[in-house]
């Protein structure tokens, strides 16, 4: 609403902020700056009160939301850095993460040059790390997290990294939230796998991304995700529907299923041998869940 030549924001709180009871200080400040960055807003006495209380209690209103969180996460990642996925960014990815004072620590900054997986992957631990988890996660449980040139199929990093449906596979194993295919379903901030073609396994070509909406562009249908893409690295990309030959969706529903880890098996025998054998997209949707 414009007024004095101001401009008011009116707008259902709950609808896009992250819980409170599971985020730290840190996530929240990730997600309140660039909503300030982008109004101008001027909150005085009574009124600055009840903005504040309102804030408040929208974010603790749906407890079971972690989209909000995912995309909160996206929004203080760093721009760019060149895409390649290389042994040198692979390198400086391991040495993003560590475990430091029993919680998981990610330093996306230093991540130059970066690829999809890695990026999806770093935004997912970001997530994770912003939860205040109740009780707290078992030391084991933040080691498996960490990135140590696991072998695709091999542990969490090894399994996210895979080729196919390696992060609904990780949802669907430990029970984190459920896996789908319909678009019309999709939020912003869900985890999605782009096929560009029908293939799975040896001959896919496949794109590790966080979905960010669909929207018509000049009457063409678009979907927007963030990722590492090629050129430039980490940053919001678009492309027409019609590209897509195939999409898996993955939402954060139930982190606290983490806890589970120290009973996932060391390898997972279907995603470790999609380097070099083919899939089919009815064998993802058995093992997916959908």
């Amino acid at each position: 609403m414009e007024k004095n030549g101001e401009v008011s924001h009116t707008f259902a709180m709950s609808e896009f902020l992250p819980p409170l009871s599971r985020v730290s200080d840190a996530t929240v400040n990730a997600f309140l700056a660039p909503c300030l960055r982008r109004s101008r807003w001027r909150i005085y006495g009574l009124q600055g009160a009840v903005f504040i209380a309102a804030l408040l209690c929208s974010l603790l209103a749906d407890a079971a939301d972690c989209n909000a969180l995912v995309l909160a996460q996206v929004q203080a990642m760093p721009a760019g850095g060149r895409y390649a996925a290389n042994a040198t960014a692979l390198a400086r990815f391991a040495q993003a993460v560590e475990v430091r004072d029993g919680a998981i620590c990610v330093k996306p900054a230093g991540t130059a040059p970066n690829f999809c997986s890695e990026a999806t992957y770093l935004v997912f631990l970001k997530t994770i790390a912003g939860i205040r988890f109740r009780p707290q996660l078992e030391p084991a449980v933040l080691k498996a997290l960490c990135v140590v040139r696991q072998a695709d199929g091999h542990g969490v990093w090894g399994r996210w990294n895979a080729n196919g449906p390696g992060t609904a596979r990780l949802f669907y194993e430990l029970g984190l939230g459920r896996n789908f295919e319909d678009f019309a379903q999709a939020r912003p901030g869900d985890f999605m796998k782009i096929f560009w073609t029908r293939e799975v396994g040896c001959r896919e070509r496949g794109h590790s991304v966080i979905y960010l909406g669909s929207e018509l562009r000049g009457g063409v249908e678009v979907v927007r995700f963030w990722s590492s893409n090629l050129p430039g690295g980490y940053g919001e990309k678009a492309v027409p529907r019609t590209k897509i030959a195939y999409a898996v969706f993955s939402r954060l529903e139930h982190p606290e299923a983490l806890a589970r880890l120290p009973g996932l098996a060391d390898a997972d025998r279907y995603l470790s041998q999609l380097g070099s054998e083919p899939s089919s997209v009815s064998e993802v949707r058995t093992l997916t869940g959908m």
